[in-house]
C-alpha cells in the first residue's frame, strides 16, 4: 500500500480539489482508494457529504484508542473509493511541533488501512508543515505540493520543498513527488508567467507535467458533492487528473500488477 499526503505551505491552493479528484482518478483506474480528511476544517467531508460534521473520523481515531478504522469509513457510489472524514476529535491538540505519540497513531491508521486491503491512502492535510500535517508526513510514503499559479505564492515554494526535504531526516522513505500547478489561467499573462517562472526556478523533476486549470466545474462538483469527473463536460479535467495519476504511478514505481 502507498500513502500520499497532499500538502502546501498556504491554504487556498486547491489541496482539497486535488485530493478528491486524484483519489477518484486512482479509484476509477481500479485501485482501492481511501481518501482521508486530515484537515481540521473538514473540507473533504463537506465537499462530498453534508453530514460529515456529525460523523466520527480521523481525529477521533487519533484521540480514542478504541476507535476502529472500519467504523469511520464512509463508502461512495464507487466500490473502489471510500473516505474517512475529519470527525470530532475533541481534546486533540492540532497545533505545535512533532508529536511522537500522535505519529504512532497515524502509523497505526496507515497499517490498518493496509490490513483492510486498500492500495492507496490519500491524506488531504492542513496548510503548513507543523502539527498534525507534520505527524502525517513523518509516516507517509510521498508528498504532492499543489501551488496556485500566482506570483506571490510561487515565491514560497522553495521554502516548502526545503521543509519537506528536512522532514526526510525523520522519514527517509518520504518521496517528494513535486509541485502541481493549480488554478492555472494560461490566457492570463500573470498566471502563465508565474507558472513558467516556477518551471524555470525548479529542477524539471520537481514540477509535475500536468497542470490543473481554473474551472467553474470544480464549484459545480463541490455543490453536488461529487468529484468533477462525474459531471458532463469535464472530460478535459478528467484527463488532467488521469495524467497526474500516471505521473505519480511512474514516480513511485506502482505497476499495474499491484492495482
Amino acid at each position: 500500500m502507498t500513502s500520499i499526503v497532499i500538502s502546501s505551505q498556504k491554504g487556498g491552493v486547491g489541496k482539497t480539489t486535488v485530493s478528491i479528484n486524484l483519489a477518484f482518478a486512482f479509484a476509477k483506474a481500479g485501485r482501492k482508494v481511501l481518501l482521508v480528511d486530515a484537515d481540521p476544517q473538514g473540507s473533504v467531508g463537506l465537499s462530498l457529504t453534508r453530514q460529515s460534521r456529525k460523523l466520527l473520523g480521523f481525529f477521533d481515531y487519533l484521540s480514542e484508542d478504541g476507535c476502529s478504522l472500519q467504523s469511520l469509513v464512509v463508502p461512495t457510489r464507487m466500490e473502489t473509493f471510500s473516505m474517512v472524514p475529519s470527525g470530532q476529535g475533541e481534546g486533540y491538540e492540532l497545533g505545535g511541533g512533532y508529536n511522537e505519540s500522535v505519529a504512532e497513531r497515524v502509523q497505526c491508521f496507515i497499517d490498518d488501512a493496509e490490513s483492510d486491503g486498500y492500495d492507496l491512502v490519500i491524506f488531504d492535510s492542513a496548510a503548513g508543515l507543523f502539527g498534525i500535517t507534520r505527524d502525517v508526513l513523518v509516516c507517509a510514503d510521498a508528498a504532492l505540493v499543489p501551488q496556485q499559479a500566482e506570483p506571490l505564492g510561487i515565491r514560497s515554494v522553495p521554502k516548502m520543498l526545503q521543509g519537506l526535504t528536512d522532514l526526510r531526516a525523520m522519514n527517509p522513505k518520504l518521496k517528494i513527488l513535486g509541485v502541481l500547478l493549480t488554478m492555472v489561467q494560461r490566457e492570463l499573462a500573470e498566471s502563465a508567467e508565474a507558472a513558467d517562472s516556477l518551471r524555470e526556478l525548479l529542477p524539471e523533476a520537481l514540477v509535475m507535467l500536468e497542470e490543473i486549470g481554473r474551472n467553474d466545474l470544480f464549484l459545480k462538483a463541490s455543490g453536488k458533492g461529487v468529484p468533477v469527473g462525474v459531471l458532463q463536460g469535464a472530460e478535459a479535467l478528467s484527463n488532467n487528473f488521469n495524467g497526474l495519476r500516471l505521473e505519480i504511478e511512474s514516480k513511485l514505481g506502482l505497476s499495474r500488477d499491484n492495482a
